[in-house]
């Protein structure tokens, strides 16, 4: 998998930004991306600011919408707690192999033809899987969602990056903000909606899809402009800026690989697990939903302002042990008392969730260069999710074997140490580029 990373990575120099002076924030201008002052490039970058907000909100819904309607579709189809886990590790297990294919993807046809077709697989697989019948077509179906998913994920920043050099940080900040409220929305409005509309919860997957067909429309404006305008993909011939000496070889890379996959662990047991644990415990379906999505509405301020703090840190270490120490609260809580005190351990967890953002920046800042910070965001990313996939699996097998959640919120809980000492040896002030 780290070879492959390499191989795909050194490829995808092409699809990536010029090199950053400064990490971080910084990024030099592109041919590419639209001057502001002029009216069609005003345009344009307001076409692409919608783009780029109506694909991040559609980044999460597919999975979070799930998880509201988790014990709904565990019946329908009858699946077992174990079938279910599965279900809710196949997020991860198709970002981690679909993410590596982006970067070729977008050589070969830019980056926005490929966000197009990815917000497209994402409606097809939200408006089909839940009436193709059958626990494999649902699994199919949701694997070619999450494709479409994987690969706008691993381009966001590409786009960010080509389109606005400039105002990356605020661009960013959009992006993350878009990404946490479409997740939030989606794991509060999915229950409510589908009891508005007297359906049943196949009709309350579905109709997720008509957001992403809006963004595909909105890609596909964007990409029939680009061509209008002759918009040149990079050139192929784009100068390697790192060591050809595998990245497998920094310890900084593991360590952001291991800590991305740890925080992923936790993020995807709670968006596919939080609402059944609550309503196990006595709490309603709606309310459960309106919980679950409360840990990723907390987490749409801090991940606008917890990349510009971790910035001016010169180890990033402490917010990470900070973060965690948030998720062990929560996770305290939600043992002792999970229905009395709900509304704060959900708080709680919602705080620890934003290591994603933290992750991300510090992906950033541990490479000097725009190819170097590729590469190393590739890495960090695929082996990450790789390390994830066995978490929302075990949970449900946990939960099938005990029949309760102690276990699996004792394995939670657990995960937080080897979240701490990772996060703490990813802030060192290093870069890849260094210790290659």
């Amino acid at each position: 998998m780290a070879s492959t990373a390499d191989e795909d990575l050194t490829t995808a120099d092409a699809a990536a930004p010029a090199p950053t002076p400064t990490p971080a924030t910084d990024t030099p201008a592109d041919t590419s991306a639209p001057a502001p002052g002029r009216g069609p490039a005003r345009s344009r970058t307001l076409l692409l600011a919608v783009g780029l907000v109506l694909a991040a909100l559609n980044l999460r819904p597919a999975i979070t919408s799930l998880g509201a309607l988790m014990k709904e579709v565990k019946a329908g189809l009858g699946m077992s707690g174990t079938l279910a886990g599965l279900l809710t590790s196949v997020p991860t297990l198709c970002f981690a192999v679909f993410g590596l294919a982006a970067p070729r993807l977008a050589r070969r046809w830019g980056p926005a033809p490929v966000v197009c077709a990815g917000m497209a697989f994402i409606a097809t697989g939200l408006a089909l899987r839940p009436f193709a019948g059958g626990v494999p077509a649902f699994l199919a179906l949701s694997a070619l969602a999450l494709a479409g998913i994987a690969v706008s994920n691993v381009l966001m920043p590409v786009v960010v990056k080509r389109w606005f050099p400039d105002r990356v940080g605020p661009m960013t900040g959009l992006y993350s903000m878009a990404l946490s409220g479409g997740a939030g929305v989606a794991g509060a409005a999915t229950v409510p909606l589908t009891h508005a509309m007297g359906s049943t919860w196949k009709s309350g997957l579905a109709l997720w899809a008509v957001l992403a067909a809006a963004a595909s429309l909105t890609w596909l404006a964007i990409s029939a402009r680009g061509r209008a305008e002759g918009e040149a993909a990079p050139a192929a011939g784009a100068a390697r800026e790192t060591s050809g000496r595998s990245i497998t070889r920094s310890t900084t890379a593991w360590a952001l690989a291991i800590f991305f996959g740890l925080q992923a662990t936790g993020a995807y047991i709670v968006m596919g697990w939080l609402p059944v644990i609550f309503r196990d415990a006595g709490v309603s379906a709606s309310t459960a939903g309106l919980l679950a999505a409360t840990t990723m509405v907390v987490g749409v301020p801090i991940a606008f302002l917890l990349p510009r703090l971790a910035a001016r840190l010169p180890h990033q270490g402490i917010l990470a042990v900070a973060l965690a120490l948030f998720g062990l609260a929560g996770y305290a809580g939600l043992w002792l008392a999970p229905k009395g005190g709900a509304w704060v351990w959900v708080v709680l967890l919602g705080v620890s969730n934003s290591a994603f953002p933290l992750a991300l920046t510090m992906i950033g800042m541990r490479a000097r260069t725009g190819a170097g910070m590729v590469r190393l965001s590739a890495f960090a990313q695929s082996i990450g999710y790789l390390i994830s996939i066995p978490g929302p699996l075990l949970v449900g097998w946990l939960n099938d074997r005990t029949g309760g959640w102690n276990w699996p919120i004792a394995l939670m809980a657990a995960l937080m140490v080897p979240q701490i000492v990772t996060g703490v040896l990813a802030g060192r002030n290093r870069t890849v580029e260094d210790e290659l």
